[in-house]
């Protein structure tokens, strides 16, 4: 599934080099389309906290994935081809989300650092990132819009 992705403030995401950055909606703005696929493992599925999916950009070889760096989990972009990462008979756990619906909204939480969302930074400009703190300074709910 191919869509668009809006956070509640209309920021949408678009990559600068190897960051996804979040950034007002407008005309002059080509946000990136994420691409969603299902993972077939069923190892991590945990039907409370949502769908296991990967999460891919369209037109790119650029699959989100989490990563602890200076002891944090981090949001980071790996550039390999979303479809090589579902193909794989073993899901790779760090390239795993749980998608949630929560009303119209969507929600990604991190299936490696469980309780870490995808976020989006209240001030434009900043990137795309993790978060505990839900609803706080950044926005954890996001607009998802097929894409045909």
């Amino acid at each position: 599934m191919y869509c668009n992705i809006s956070d509640t403030q209309q920021m949408v995401w678009v990559l600068e080099g190897n960051s996804l950055i979040a950034v007002p909606a407008s005309s002059n703005v080509k946000p990136v389309i994420l691409r969603m696929i299902a993972c077939r493992d069923t190892e991590f599925q945990d039907n409370e906290k949502g769908n296991l999916v990967f999460l891919g950009i369209k037109g790119k070889s650029l699959c989100l994935f989490c990563a602890e760096i200076a002891g944090t989990p981090t949001l980071q972009l790996k550039d390999i081809d979303i479809m090589t990462i579902y193909k794989e008979s073993k899901a790779q756990k760090d390239f795993l989300f749980y998608h949630s619906t929560e009303g119209s909204t969507s929600a990604f939480q991190s299936v490696s650092y469980p309780g870490w969302f995808i976020a989006t930074p209240a001030t434009a400009r900043q990137t795309v990132t993790l978060t505990q703190q839900r609803g706080e300074t950044t926005s954890t709910n996001f607009y998802l819009e097929a894409e045909d």
